[in-house]
């Protein structure tokens, strides 16, 4: 079984909690994993014990979500979640890791990309978009609310009731007896924490500064052509399968598998998803 421990670090005023596996060697590779909405780092509890004996991976929480604690005039758009886990990284002392991206690591882990290429070894996408194809109807409406616009804020807040929160982990999956119910009571019990729901409304109001740098992510793929493990469920509501396959555009040579599941496939799928991150990341150059 892989140690675990779980700490907190300042960064930038912001009491960022993380849990980083101990393995077995003390130069073993590093795997930073950026988790998704509306949850947070717990969602690597599996992915961790599985992968952290040869890897030592760390996995935060971002303002806003799980444990991490951040002042009450924090500013939450997706430049300053990137600004707090690059000063996390810096923090750290990390210098070269893989990173893990799912859905909102996405956006925080490309922007970080941009900032720091000489850091990212290599990329382990899942269902983290990062092409116009990539997103369903529904996400697009989604994206195109905008403050003030009347019953925008309303349509936000209604993903994150606890139907909201447990609908995104069992949509698109064949078989939600699989999908632990800890899941989604977890990520709901933060949701409901003082100041969450704000949070979130104001990310979601900011994602379409996302879309808006899709171009610049795919130009850095282009530029540095990282090694890249592509896992998706293709069940996924928001992010479909396109997503997944117009990576291969900029990073051909990207090792592609597709899951019959949601948006969160590790919760169905870690059996067969864990085994080929370790065999890509032995392959990864340090």
């Amino acid at each position: 079984m892989t140690i675990q421990q779980h700490r907190h670090l300042d960064v930038e005023g912001v009491r960022v909690f993380y849990r980083e596996s101990v393995p077995a060697r003390a130069d073993a590779p590093v795997l930073l994993m950026l988790h998704g909405f509306p949850s947070g780092s717990h969602q690597f509890r599996r992915l961790i014990d599985e992968l952290g004996a040869d890897h030592r991976v760390i996995a935060p929480d971002y303002p806003g979500f799980g444990h991490t604690e951040a002042p009450g005039d924090f500013t939450y758009t997706f430049d300053r979640l990137a600004d707090v886990i690059e000063g996390f990284v810096r923090r750290l002392g990390l210098t070269r890791f893989a990173m893990y991206l799912f859905d909102f690591g996405g956006p925080v882990g490309f922007r970080l990309a941009e900032r720091h290429p000489e850091w990212i070894s290599a990329l382990v996408v899942q269902n983290a978009n990062a092409y116009e194809e990539g997103l369903s109807d529904g996400a697009r409406a989604f994206i195109a609310l905008r403050p003030g616009v009347p019953g925008a804020e309303e349509t936000i807040r209604s993903l994150l009731t606890p139907d909201g929160t447990r609908g995104q982990y069992e949509t698109g999956v064949t078989d939600p007896a699989l999908v632990a119910p800890d899941t989604w009571t977890l990520d709901q019990h933060f949701l409901d924490l003082p100041g969450r729901k704000e949070a979130q409304v104001s990310l979601a109001f900011d994602y379409h500064a996302n879309v808006a740098r899709c171009g610049r992510w795919q130009a850095w793929l282009r530029e540095h052509t990282p090694p890249t493990l592509i896992t998706w469920g293709v069940g996924d509501p928001f992010f479909p399968e396109p997503g997944a396959h117009a990576y291969l555009r900029d990073v051909p040579e990207a090792e592609l598998h597709l899951f019959d599941t949601g948006h969160f496939a590790l919760e169905t799928h870690l059996a067969q998803i864990a085994p080929l991150i370790a065999a890509f990341l032995a392959g990864v150059k340090p």
